[in-house]
């Protein structure tokens, strides 16, 4: 299948949608701080949210929603405030401001998701989060998704969304995403269905029945999003919730189908594509290190060693550095709890090899600080044991992300 990518198409591009980014006042200086995505017909919705056990309380209104609702219609979203472990108060505030944004749009509180993402532990100044929502409801615009984008930015250094076309059953269907996230950033979501922060959207005008747009969701999350560590931590906000609103007239994609093939390789491009996004703009991340584990018996093993490589300090460290020091590598594997035959491992940067056998391969060091230079690597450690493997995608950790997070709430 062919699609073409929209670089500048936002999150209510698709048709049926519209959005705003207003300030309430929740960050200094005017930033903006609220967003409001609304559909303009019921939208078909999927959804997955974060593993912490201390799921914030947008979280827990938002994953209640979804497991009863079989349309939505809106999304509003807060940043600069987590609304996370704020206990009974918290959860009133968050269903208070699904109430005030249903109530401004004439739908019902059942019908809108709530986000937020920020500081933890402090509750959210509601009187200018109302006054932002009545802000955020009065500016809604199709063309309000480059705003929109900004205001769920917490440390991130610029917005980030993406869209693309693609034609199924000779109609043009339309896919756009945007996210936020540059700390505690190692995503391990659960779909919603039957069952600093990234905050991810998807809004289509595909006609897709929800099973299919589920199941859809679930395979690009984990290709993408879930394959992402930037400093190892899950955050108590992560949401990734997608709305389709039907109006792009083609026929109704069904699970399995091969419509449904193609709508599922475009969304699993479209979030790949703003996951590396995500990462490349992480705290203080100068590289992008691509993390290839094969030859394991099972691909959770595979996963299981990248995940230790890439929250290891030591190596983090390294790569900021440009110091080629393979052996961390190797100690993190290692100690990953997979089981594995030392002398049977080898290791590659990009092309050039680092370790074979267990030893090193005899590469100049040169070489390797060369590599190390540029600011993608790709870290291949081969395993003797079997077929399987995984590959993730991580970074370094420098002097700005220690520094931003020693400075986050003083």
């Amino acid at each position: 299948m062919t699609f073409t990518l929209s670089p500048d198409a936002h999150i209510s591009w698709p048709l049926g949608f519209s959005s705003s980014g207003v300030s309430a006042g929740l960050k200094s200086g005017g930033a903006l701080d609220m967003a409001l995505l609304y559909c303009h017909v019921p939208a078909v919705a999927a959804a997955a949210f974060t593993s912490n056990m201390f799921a914030a309380a947008p979280v827990q209104w938002s994953r209640q929603l979804m497991s009863q609702a079989q349309s939505l219609r809106a999304v509003i979203s807060n940043s600069g405030n987590a609304n996370a472990c704020t206990g009974e108060r918290g959860l009133q505030n968050a269903r208070r401001m699904a109430e005030l944004s249903a109530e401004l749009l004439g739908i019902k509180p059942e019908e809108v998701l709530v986000c937020s993402t920020g500081r933890i532990g402090v509750p959210l100044p509601m009187t200018k989060i109302e006054q932002g929502i009545a802000k955020a409801a009065a500016a809604l615009s199709p063309q309000g998704g480059v705003e929109a984008a900004r205001a769920i930015m917490t440390t991130d250094t610029r917005p980030k969304y993406l869209g693309l076309t693609l034609e199924i059953g000779g109609k043009q269907l339309r896919l756009a995403a945007m996210v936020k996230g540059a700390g505690m950033i190692a995503p391990q979501m659960r779909s919603a269905q039957p069952q600093a922060t990234m905050l991810a959207y998807v809004t289509t005008d595909a006609n897709i029945e929800k099973e299919a747009f589920g199941s859809s969701l679930e395979s690009a999350m984990q290709a993408s999003f879930n394959r992402i560590i930037v400093d190892g931590d899950t955050s108590t906000n992560d949401s990734l919730i997608a709305l389709a609103s039907g109006l792009a007239g083609n026929p109704l994609i069904r699970k399995d189908s091969p419509d449904w093939h193609c709508f599922n390789q475009a969304l699993t491009f479209l979030l790949t594509g703003l996951a590396k996004e995500l990462l490349l703009d992480g705290e203080g991340v100068t590289h992008f290190v691509e993390l290839q584990v094969s030859g394991t018996r099972t691909e959770a093993e595979a996963r299981r060693i990248a995940e230790a490589i890439a929250r290891s300090p030591l190596c983090k460290t390294a790569w900021f550095g440009g110091d080629p020091n393979w052996g961390r590598i190797l100690c993190a594997a290692g100690y990953s709890g997979v089981s594995f035959d030392p002398s049977k491992v080898d290791l590659d940067y990009g092309e050039l090899p680092i370790v074979r056998q267990g030893m090193e391969a005899g590469s100049c060091e040169e070489e390797q600080a060369k590599l190390l230079k540029q600011r993608d690597l790709v870290v291949k450690l081969k395993l003797g044991e079997g077929q399987a493997a995984f590959t993730l995608w991580t970074c370094d950790l420098s002097y700005d992300y220690v520094k931003i997070n020693a400075d986050y709430r003083t």
